[in-house]
C-alpha cells in the first residue's frame, strides 16, 4: 500500500491509477454479467472448453499427398516445354535487335524503319505468346489441383467430425497470429487423403 501511495503522488500517478479505476469496475462488473450468462446459457468459459480448434496447411497437405507430387510433375513438365520454346524465341528477337544495332549505321532511313517494325511485331508477337502460355498453365494447374482440393475438403470434413474438431482453419489465411503445434492436424489430413483411394 505504501508503494501505491508514493506512486500516486509521483508522475506515474495518471496512467496507473486510470487501469486501477478500469480494474476495479471490471472487478465490480464481471460476477454479476458472468452469472448472468450462466444463467441463461451463454458462459463464454463454457462454450470455449467444449469448442475444439485446428488447422490445416491446405498448401503443404496438398503438396505431401502423392496426387500433388503427381500435378506438380506434369505441371512442371509442361512449364519445361513451354519455357524451353519460349527461350528459343526470345533469344531470336534478341539477335535480331543485335544485327539491327550492327547495320544500323549502314542502313537507309526507310530500311531501318521497316527493320524496327518487323522487330516491335516480333515483340508483340512474343508478348502474346507469354501471356497465352501464362494463361493455358493456370488453366492445366486449375485443372489439376481442383479434384485435389474437393477431395482435401472431404478429408479436412472427416478429420474434424472424427477427432472433435468444431472449427478447421486454413494456416495460410494469415489470420491465425498464434497456434499450438497440437493443433495442426495437416499431417493426420495428408494420411486420410492417401488413405482414402
Amino acid at each position: 500500500m505504501k508503494q501505491i501511495i508514493e506512486l500516486e503522488e509521483g508522475p506515474l500517478k495518471e496512467g496507473l491509477f486510470k487501469g486501477v479505476r478500469t480494474m476495479r469496475m471490471i472487478k465490480k462488473v464481471m460476477p454479476p454479467v458472468l452469472g448472468l450468462l450462466m444463467s441463461i446459457g451463454l458462459s463464454p468459459l463454457a462454450s470455449a472448453a467444449e469448442t475444439k480448434v485446428g488447422y490445416v496447411d491446405v498448401q503443404k497437405a496438398i503438396q505431401a499427398t502423392s496426387a500433388g507430387k503427381k500435378a506438380k510433375e506434369i505441371l512442371d513438365g509442361e512449364f519445361g516445354k513451354r519455357k524451353k520454346d519460349l527461350d528459343k524465341k526470345k533469344a531470336d528477337i534478341e539477335k535480331m535487335q543485335q544485327d539491327l544495332e550492327k547495320k544500323k549505321s549502314v542502313l537507309s532511313e526507310e530500311v531501318m524503319n521497316k527493320k524496327q517494325m518487323e522487330l516491335q511485331e516480333e515483340m508483340m508477337k512474343f508478348q502474346k505468346i507469354v501471356g497465352e502460355n501464362q494463361i493455358e498453365l493456370q488453366k492445366k494447374e486449375k485443372e489439376l489441383i481442383e479434384p485435389i482440393i474437393e477431395k482435401m475438403k472431404k478429408m479436412i470434413e472427416k478429420v474434424a467430425v472424427e477427432k472433435g474438431y468444431s472449427l478447421i482453419i486454413d494456416k495460410q489465411a494469415q489470420a491465425i497470429l498464434y497456434y499450438q503445434k497440437d493443433a495442426d492436424v495437416t499431417e493426420v489430413v495428408i494420411a486420410a487423403f492417401e488413405k482414402e483411394k
